[in-house]
């Protein structure tokens, strides 16, 4: 009995065993197979690392000032009685846009220039009584400083009348009516926006490193997403003598002419201040920079060394300068005639293999106009 159940135990051993065989057959198999196995090679699109001369320019965003521009509003209160203008109008210096309510200040006046008139009769009397010498010199001296305070009086109502008469301070476009007839307006409400949009000023910052390079007269050019196709040259104007304390930034003024008139007040631009002298730069597509904290970074092309033929992707970090379109400037990391991946970079890890497919690539450009921007 006894060797009947050794040798069940022994045939149950022989299974486990040829069993535990197979199975790390089968392990090794897979093993050796995963150490074999290449995947297969990434689809990217690739650039030539060039050597180009840019301009030397400052970039900033800035925002479009008027020469002149105003909120025209009353000096006095009074009530509107007449509205000489058109919302949206082109108006010349000195034209009249309002008027106020003047029925009271015009009696007074009128009565102001009564006293005056009477007050100058007794100053001829005066003067003819003194020549006889009838009045003393103190009531001669009354009756002129009578006459001239009734004339101040004259004038200070006139003042006002004219205060009450609004017109253009100066030639510019009028903006929406915020009046109407009838209303009654206090001091400093505000009628109507005047500005003059020819010339015109960009407003911007740049940082303090760059004020020792900075000086007035350097051409400008400024651009605006609302007309991508037009450039607006301009020179730089004035420079603040004070940086503010919170961005260290150093504030620039450019003058425009404007002469379409298409640039306007509070608009956004973008302004690039100009250097006589070009400066040599490496250039990339701003697309093949992938950016970490650690660094920024490319995957260059380059044959693979290890046998299997084709092309593998080396990661290259690098220091990039300027920006220019579609376009960045590498100091340091590339050299020229380098192929790199221009798309496709995020798939990629140190070593990937890869291969070129520019068919479907955009072409990058350093002015780029896109479709649906």
């Amino acid at each position: 009995m006894k060797s009947k159940n050794f040798v069940a135990i022994l045939i149950v051993l022989a299974v486990l065993g040829g069993l535990a065989g197979i199975k790390v057959l089968q392990i090794r198999t897979l093993m050796a197979a995963g150490k074999a196995f290449a995947p297969p090679p990434t689809a990217i699109a690739s650039a030539v690392v060039t050597n180009a001369s840019w301009p030397d320019t400052l970039s900033a965003v800035g925002s479009v000032a008027a020469v002149q521009g105003v909120l025209v509003a009353p000096e006095v209160a009074g009530t509107v009685t007449e509205i000489d203008f058109d919302s949206g109008a082109t108006v010349a210096q000195g034209d009249l846009l309002l008027r106020l309510d003047t029925s009271s200040e015009a009696a007074e006046l009128r009565a102001d220039e009564a006293q005056a008139d009477l007050a100058r009769l007794n100053l001829d009397r005066t003067r003819k009584l003194r020549a006889s010498d009838t009045v003393s010199q103190s009531e001669l001296d009354t009756a002129e400083a009578t006459l001239k305070q009734m004339e101040a009086n004259a004038d200070a109502v006139r003042a006002v009348i004219a205060k009450k008469t609004i017109r253009a301070p100066f030639a510019g476009k009028l903006g929406i009516r915020l009046v109407n007839l009838g209303e009654s307006l206090d001091v400093g409400k505000a009628i109507v926006s005047l500005q003059a949009l020819s010339p015109v000023y960009a407003d911007f910052s740049l940082p303090q490193q760059d004020l020792a390079r900075l000086r007035p007269g350097l051409p400008a050019r400024v651009t605006s997403d609302t007309y991508p196709d037009k450039t607006f040259d301009g020179a730089v104007a004035a420079i603040n003598p004070d940086l503010d304390t919170d961005t260290r930034n150093v504030r620039l003024r450019v003058a425009l002419t404007n002469e379409e008139q298409l640039l306007r007040p509070g608009m956004f631009v973008h302004v690039e201040v100009v250097f006589p002298e070009t400066q040599p730069a490496l250039v990339i597509p701003a697309t093949a920079v992938l950016s970490a904290p650690f660094g920024d970074s490319v995957y260059v092309i380059e044959p693979d060394t290890n046998g299997a033929g084709g092309l593998v992707a080396r990661q290259q970090f690098v220091h990039v300068d300027r920006t220019r379109g579609d376009f960045v400037s590498v100091t340091s990391g590339l050299k020229a005639g380098e192929r790199i991946v221009s798309s496709g970079a995020f798939k990629l890890r140190n070593g990937s293999p890869v291969v070129e497919s520019n068919d479907l690539a955009p072409k990058p450009s350093t002015q780029p106009k896109p479709a649906d921007s």
